[in-house]
């Protein structure tokens, strides 16, 4: 059968890259077997740029994806933009040979408003189609906020429905906790999606310590906060059928994130993700 390639989101390494460096922190994601990464979260400087660089050759790992916003998440807000940076993202893709580039993120003042949000798409698909002939292609990662209905139909589905250049990371654990079935919607978006997110679903240890204060209101905030992002393969999510859905659907890259890794370090619940992963028959996607 055909294979993708199993990586690791970096987001999740951000505490690990200031502590140990760019570097450091990828000579360890070589050692635990992975041979990709997407990079999130990681200031983008000149230095790290070139630490990516040199320990991509030197620990043989693709450089998958690159992550970019298309314009503030606040009005105001600083940090690098394609509408203010494309050619200095631009030029971070080339020296990385990365052929993706993925807006993680919805800006969160357009949040709520179909018509913001329908601009918010146009202009991405204009900056995907100037992007793709720099041989780039510009990719839309998901939370559970696009699955609220405007006019009877998802956001995700909006943003897919008006525009044609721009391509979806899908993320498996926000599809599920959007209240959908990620397998069906990987199939639903079949032919717009390389980049997958894996990030099991489980539900973690209600904390009763909330229920001995005596206050009602405390101990139903924990009582309905109790969902928790886990380790590939320690939660409910079916995995296998997740990975072979999104392999014939179009995905070439299949990225292990954990957006919260509840006191464990990073590198040990990226060990754990690998084992269950290669448990599942995935050995040779590494």
């Amino acid at each position: 059968m055909n294979k993708g390639k199993i990586g690791v989101q970096m987001m999740m390494l951000k505490g690990k890259v200031e502590e140990l460096g760019v570097y450091e922190t990828l000579r360890k994601v070589h050692e635990l077997g992975y041979r990709c990464i997407e990079v999130s979260q990681i200031p983008m400087t000149a230095e790290n740029v070139a630490e990516l660089k040199r320990a991509s050759i030197d620990f043989e790992i693709k450089i998958a994806s690159l992550s970019a916003a298309l314009e503030p998440m606040m009005p105001g807000m600083k940090g690098e933009t394609l509408s203010d940076d494309f050619d200095k993202i631009l030029q971070d893709c080339k020296q990385l040979d990365c052929n993706f580039l993925r807006i993680g993120m919805l800006p969160f003042h357009l949040i709520g408003s179909k018509d913001k949000v329908m601009e918010f798409a146009q202009k991405a698909d204009q900056v995907a189609e100037r992007l793709a002939g720099h041989g780039i292609e510009l990719y839309y990662h998901n939370h559970h906020i696009e699955f609220q209905k405007y006019d009877g139909e998802y956001l995700l589905d909006l943003i897919k429905n008006n525009t044609k250049r721009i391509g979806f990371e899908l993320d498996v654990h926000w599809i599920h906790r959007g209240g959908e079935n990620p397998v069906s919607v990987i199939k639903k978006y079949a032919g717009r999606i390389a980049l997958l997110h894996l990030k099991d679903y489980r539900i973690g240890q209600l904390d009763m310590n909330a229920l001995s204060s005596g206050d009602m209101g405390k101990f139903m905030q924990a009582f309905t906060n109790v969902i928790e992002f886990a380790e590939v393969g320690e939660g409910s999510l079916d995995m296998k059928a997740i990975i072979d859905a999104g392999l014939e659907s179009g995905s070439q890259y299949f990225l292990v994130e954990q957006d919260d890794v509840y006191g464990r370090d990073p590198f040990d619940c990226l060990q754990t993700s690998a084992n269950n992963l290669r448990n599942l028959g995935y050995a040779d996607w590494f």
